[in-house]
């Protein structure tokens, strides 16, 4: 049965308290991408939560982030420098940093979003129906079987994007597959953060396989999701001198298009 977003894992792992007027997060270690690392949309969602306790308006809507080195679990605190607001709109600078040095800087406008119909729309991809697509933590014997988030984000890969799970990459950078929560709590903005950055790497589906570290991130929430599946699209443009590009698209359940993002990253370690 679907949680109640307020006590979803998701919701409690990025989580942001208030104490004396500081803004703390206890990162959890289980939404990782390996040993130590936790995942760059998980850190994303964790810095939107702490850029809107003090917005006049509820949602993030574009994120550019930078990170500044690979963070783990435990305590961070949150540092907030309101830019401009105005009636539809609010900018800030959210820095998340542990004890010994910032790790991630984050760019963050917030606004109210609606779930209204787009007056023109890039077609939504073509993918087998969910029971027909590979969920990510069946390739347990596969590249990146350590990966914990794949316990908290469900994953149902398309056949055709996932032959590097068989031991047969397709040669097309592109991953795509439907996406949800695992408890069946529904998406919001700030789970959207989170799946613009939740495919396997799509240069596996080149044969390069590994850790892709995220050095520049940006995310733009487009509308509220409505409840379901989601469909994410992962492609990467070019591979050269070290780094890899990447975009993504998010579409909710009605093929309504809700979130992107486009990202640089260093080629697989």
């Amino acid at each position: 049965m679907p949680q109640d977003d307020a006590t979803s894992q998701f919701a409690r792992a990025s989580a942001v308290r208030t104490e004396d007027g500081a803004l703390f997060a206890d990162l959890d270690g289980g939404w990782n991408v390996g040993p130590g690392v936790l995942n760059g949309g998980y850190l994303l969602a964790v810095a939107a939560r702490a850029a809107v306790i003090g917005s006049p308006h509820p949602h993030p809507v574009a994120l550019s982030a930078s990170y500044l080195r690979a963070t783990g679990p435990g305590e961070v605190e949150l540092f907030v420098t309101p830019g401009t607001a105005g009636r539809t709109l609010a900018h800030s600078q959210v820095l998340l940093a542990d004890p010994d040095t910032p790790n991630l800087s984050v760019q963050v406008t917030t606004a109210t979003l609606g779930d209204t119909a787009a007056d023109h729309a890039v077609p939504v991809p073509s993918i087998p129906p969910v029971d027909d697509c590979l969920p990510t933590r069946t390739a347990s014997e596969g590249p990146g079987s350590e990966v914990g988030i794949r316990e908290f984000v469900d994953v149902r890969l398309d056949p055709s994007t996932a032959g590097w799970a068989r031991g047969a990459p397709s040669g097309d950078p592109v991953m795509r597959g439907w996406v949800r929560l695992a408890d069946g709590a529904p998406a919001d903005p700030f789970a959207l953060a989170l799946f613009a950055d939740v495919l396997p790497p799509s240069v596996w589906s080149i044969g390069m396989f590994g850790w892709t570290p995220t050095v520049q991130l940006q995310v733009l929430v487009r509308a509220l999701p409505a409840p379901g599946w989601c469909l994410v699209e992962a492609r990467t443009n070019e591979v050269a001198g070290g780094w890899i590009d990447e975009d993504y698209r998010v579409w909710d359940s009605t093929g309504r298009l809700v979130a992107q993002s486009r990202q640089l990253a260093r080629t697989p370690r």
